[in-house]
């Protein structure tokens, strides 16, 4: 008997309601994945039918002060391979030719391509545009479609180690790590672009025309206030110092306007490549690290890296020694409780409180005005002085230079200084600190310091980016001088300068003294905080020109192993010839009138055998120039030869090694030019003058030269110069 009307109408209602529930549940379904997920869903439809890959921006360039470009971003590839798009046949083929092409060992390559259901495997990253379009070539002859070359950046360096702590250096995803690249690195990174492609069902990318390409957006460069030309030099002759005085803790040299705070040159040495930096350049780590085997994730290793990466003319602090002594003098002048002309006595000793200082001259430097007690760096002195001065007033100077805290410069990594508070000065403290113990400052505080003293008194925040450019090389920001007080008076300045010109004329600055030129310095020699009792620093200021002083020069040698420690003996011999080199170039000449030049004529001393900068500390001793050539330890051979008479002013080449080929110069003509104008072009072209010229030779000009216009000779030759005066002639 079938089911009667009333099971049927039961039947019916039954399975309505059972399809308004699924399709209820369907529809709540179907609204919630489309509607309330619909982002979650969407995203994830896209993965699956697009490819987004990112093009990786150029950050921008760093230039020098005359835009030098001193590190650039290049376009480089990234090599990638599809192993599931890959035949087994094309397999082969592509591990034999990239093997070939990139150096990569086979079995690695054969690796990669084994994994079957990948459509990215990263061969190589960073590849040049040479190798590039071999990979290219390669791709194109055996016709292969499963190999992809994806734009990216790499940073090149343009002087190699140049201005390494300065610069510093970026990681494999261009983030700056250290230096300049570190600290503006939100400035220069740029925007990524990207490419977005749409996939088959198989996961495969779709022809070309599915692409969509979003440019990268560059990042913004850097112009330094850093000179190229005074960075070189700078690091020259440090260089050689670290190798003449045998210096264990590295060496640092800074040049900076005094009138500005602009940082021209900072160098530490030993430095590193910024090209390659985690390779070990310092030699005495160099076989420790050797040793390590390529174990990079040794703390060992790590410890080794950082410290060629430390920045130690702004992350290292020391004790100044003596050089400090110029902050003291200073605060003492514009207070007023001592004079140039006051009297004071050493005799090689002075007791504070029960405790014994000692002079560097034990025997005492007797009686002694001020000016003559700075000149002599006498300890006695200045702790006399300082008792004068009193804690309150000395803190008061030691704060207002900007020794208590760190300066801001432009640069990660700066330490802060370590002192006596106010508070914690009693009599022996300030005894202590009066000439240049007890307190640890940066190199960059100190010469920040003395170029206030001799400046008119302005203490300026150290600063090494003048401007940002931005990607179209508009300015986008401008860095200008900022002067942070005003310390002492413009004539306290002038006071200090005139001491530390004589200081360098008759005091223990004499090593700087540069015969035409008027150069004012203090040297330091200290004794270092912690570890070997014997180790000493030792340190050297000078500013020139004295009676208007603009750049300052500031050497300090750490743990000299050499014939001395003292300052002035070592350091300062290396300060001069940064000097000799850098005022020429930046505009200031030795003061010789033409009158004067025909009587300047000096016998050039032989200094074959002599250190480099012994030789060059004796020939300034006699108004000579002069450039030290390759990397040896001593003098071998110099031009002009020992003997020959060449006028003050001139060059003499120190070879320290034997080839002088590539020091060939052409003789210019002379004919016609005063006297000051054939020296000139002489020592433009590298070369020495012999002047032979009337007594009154003002109105004298040159009519004949010992070798002819054009003549190919080795630079630093002598050329006698005849002069005739033709004045009053028609």
């Amino acid at each position: 008997m079938g089911p009667n009307k009333m099971m049927r109408k039961r039947m019916v209602w039954a399975v309505c309601i059972i399809t308004i529930l699924c399709f209820g549940v369907v529809s709540v379904a179907l609204f919630k994945e489309q509607v309330i997920d619909y982002e979650f869903y969407s995203m994830k439809a896209e993965a699956q039918q697009m490819s987004d890959t990112a093009i990786t921006a150029n950050r921008g360039t760093i230039y020098d002060c005359d835009m030098k470009v001193l590190a650039q971003s290049a376009t480089v590839y990234n090599v990638v391979v599809s192993p599931a798009d890959t035949t087994d046949e094309k397999k082969e083929i592509i591990a034999s030719g990239l093997s070939e092409i990139l150096g990569i060992e086979r079995d690695v390559l054969e690796s990669k391509l084994a994994k079957q259901n990948s459509y990215y495997e990263l061969i190589q990253k960073k590849v040049d545009k040479a190798t590039a379009d071999k990979i290219r070539a390669f791709v194109s002859e055996k016709k292969i479609t499963t190999i992809y070359l994806y734009e990216d950046s790499k940073r090149y360096y343009t002087y190699g180690n140049f201005a390494s702590h300065i610069l510093g250096f970026t990681g494999s995803d261009n983030q700056g790590l250290e230096g300049i690249e570190s600290y503006y690195d939100s400035f220069m990174t740029g925007t990524p672009g990207r490419i977005i492609s749409a996939k088959n069902a198989l996961g495969n990318n779709m022809p070309y025309d599915y692409d969509q390409i979003y440019e990268p957006t560059d990042g913004y460069s850097l112009v330094l206030t850093l000179n190229e030309v005074i960075q070189h030099y700078l690091e020259k002759h440090l260089a050689v110092a670290v190798r003449e005085h045998n210096i264990q803790n590295r060496a640092v040299g800074l040049v900076m306007d005094v009138n500005t705070g602009a940082v021209l040159g900072m160098a530490t040495k030993s430095d590193y490549n910024p090209n390659d930096p985690f390779t070990i350049y310092n030699p005495t780590t160099e076989e420790a690290a050797d040793m390590l085997s390529g174990q990079t994730e040794t703390p060992t290793l790590a410890e080794a890296q950082q410290a060629q990466w430390r920045n130690k003319a702004i992350s290292d602090v020391y004790e100044p020694g003596s050089v400090f002594k110029i902050v003291t003098a200073s605060a003492a002048l514009e207070e007023q409780v001592v004079s140039l002309s006051d009297g004071f006595t050493c005799n090689g000793h002075f007791t504070v409180s029960g405790t014994h200082f000692n002079c560097h001259d034990t025997a005492g430097h007797g009686n002694q005005t001020f000016l003559q007690a700075i000149a002599n760096s006498c300890n006695p002195a200045f702790i006399m002085v300082g008792q004068r001065l009193g804690a309150n007033k000395f803190y008061k100077y030691f704060n207002a230079f900007g020794l208590s805290r760190k300066t801001g410069i432009d640069l990660p990594g700066e330490a802060a200084p370590i002192y006596y508070k106010e508070n914690q000065l009693g009599p022996v403290q300030l005894a202590s600190v009066s000439f240049g113990q007890s307190s640890a400052i940066t190199a960059i505080q100190m010469i920040t310091a003395v170029s206030a003293a001799v400046n008119g008194g302005t203490l300026y925040q150290p600063y090494l980016v003048s401007k940002v450019l931005d990607n179209s090389g508009n300015v986008y920001e401008s860095f200008e001088p900022k002067a942070i007080r005003q310390v002492i008076s413009e004539e306290s300045s002038e006071l200090i300068a005139q001491a530390l010109e004589e200081t360098v004329l008759t005091g223990g600055g004499r090593n700087a003294y540069i015969k035409g030129y008027r150069i004012g310095g203090k040297s330091g020699t200290a004794e270092k905080l912690s570890g070997d009792k014997d180790a000493r620093v030792a340190s050297f200021v000078a500013v020139a020109p004295a009676d208007d002083p603009q750049v300052a020069v500031l050497v300090i040698l750490d743990e000299p192993k050499s014939y001395s420690s003292y300052g002035g003996t070592i350091a300062a011999p290396v300060v001069a010839g940064v000097l000799q080199d850098i005022l020429p170039y930046v505009g200031i000449e030795r003061q010789y009138s033409e009158e004067e030049l025909q009587n300047l004529e000096v016998t050039v001393s032989n200094v074959i055998g002599k250190t480099p900068h012994a030789a060059q500390t004796t020939l300034n001793q006699y108004g000579l120039n002069s450039t030290i050539i390759g990397s040896g330890e001593t003098v071998i051979k110099q031009v002009p030869s020992g003997g020959s008479t060449i006028n003050r002013g001139g060059n003499v080449l120190l070879y320290t090694t034997e080839d002088t080929s590539s020091h060939m110069v052409t003789v210019p003509d002379l004919t016609g030019l005063t006297v000051s104008e054939a020296n000139m072009r002489l020592l433009n072209a590298g070369l020495n003058i012999k002047i032979i010229a009337p007594a009154n030779s003002g109105g004298a000009v040159a009519y004949k030269q010992s070798i002819e216009y054009g003549t190919e000779v080795v630079k630093g030759t002598v050329i006698t110069v005849e002069f005739i005066d033709r004045s009053g002639t028609d």
